[in-house]
């Protein structure tokens, strides 16, 4: 199947000399979300702002559903909905025309339908008629992304949408990209939350220094590189690691009563059974057992800090 956005060989270098992406390949897959990760400066906005057309890629080359978007600019734009970071809107505007007069910036015909479908999605129908200026900033965010599902695009960039927004906001955000989703939109997410990637993202892609370090399967990506931890809550305090137990890596508690084994989740032979067979088999008596896996958190520190595992 062709993928919905294809991403080849894409850099860019400013004048400047500063090499912000470099050689970023990416396909992603019709009805998706994927959610990019980064710390600041990583890339992510850049490679948002090229692929609408925004900045202007040094190398390489990118499509829209089989659309070049510098051959086939404005079809290709067409396509595409942006959230963008800042909260750019004219402040005199009432939320229904500013709302309305983005689905005509697209050349799509009034539909006033589709523009109240939105509002009512966003919470945002009993502000239709409010001048943009007398919103809060949390509803100022819900206009822009109104604003940029004005056209009905087909793939939809998220750019830190969450972003000091409220709790509310940020439920009703993740209850609308499900909704997409389910009718075939595309969607690509950059956050900052790595519990909202955990959350709502089928795929993974981690980025840091312009670097695409890996796109992964949010499961897969977790199983191969999370790793898993069981503590023993020993029944009596123990001054060491117990001699039947010295050939895994554990680490005893300072007083002694809890023993902690962690695990690589690729290890499937130094797993948690083969590691409770000994237990058992020597004896050891425990009260209590606590497992904990690695965290999307945990991963994404360990990619960035040392590079591709």
């Amino acid at each position: 199947m062709q993928p919905i956005l294809s991403v080849k060989n894409v850099s860019k270098t400013y004048a400047s000399g500063f090499s912000a992406l470099k050689a970023i390949d990416l396909e992603i897959r019709k009805g998706e979300i994927l959610a990019l990760l980064g710390p600041n400066g990583a890339g992510k906005t850049t490679l948002i702002s090229i692929v609408c057309g925004i900045v202007t890629a040094s190398e390489g080359s990118v499509t829209v559903d089989g659309h070049d978007i510098v051959g086939d600019y404005r079809l290709s734009r067409s396509l595409i909905g942006l959230v963008p970071q800042e909260l750019t809107t004219d402040a005199f505007e009432t939320v229904w025309d500013t709302v309305s007069f983005s689905r005509g910036l697209f050349g799509r015909a009034p539909d006033p339908a589709h523009i109240e479908k939105t509002l009512k999605a966003l919470s945002l129908w009993d502000k239709k008629d409010n001048r943009i200026r007398t919103l809060s900033g949390g509803m100022k965010r819900r206009v822009m992304i109104a604003k940029a599902l004005s056209h009905e695009p087909q793939v939809l960039f998220l750019d830190e949408p969450t972003a000091g927004v409220d709790v509310e906001l940020r439920r009703d955000m993740w209850q609308l990209v499900r909704e997409l989703r389910a009718t075939g939109v595309t969607i690509i997410l950059t956050t900052h939350y790595i519990e909202e990637a955990e959350e709502m993202a089928d795929r993974i892609g981690v980025i840091t220094k312009g670097q695409l370090l890996l796109v992964e399967d949010k499961t897969e990506l977790m199983r191969k590189l999370g790793k898993k931890q069981v503590t023993l809550v020993l029944q009596d305090a123990a001054a060491e690691v117990p001699a039947a137990l010295r050939d895994y890596e554990l680490a005893l508690s300072p007083d002694g009563t809890e023993l902690t084994y962690t695990y690589d989740t690729r290890s499937e032979a130094r797993g948690i059974v083969d590691f409770m067979k000994h237990v058992n088999d020597a004896g050891i008596p425990y009260k209590d057992l606590r497992t904990r896996q690695s965290s999307l958190e945990d991963i994404f520190v360990s990619l960035v800090e040392g590079g591709k595992q």
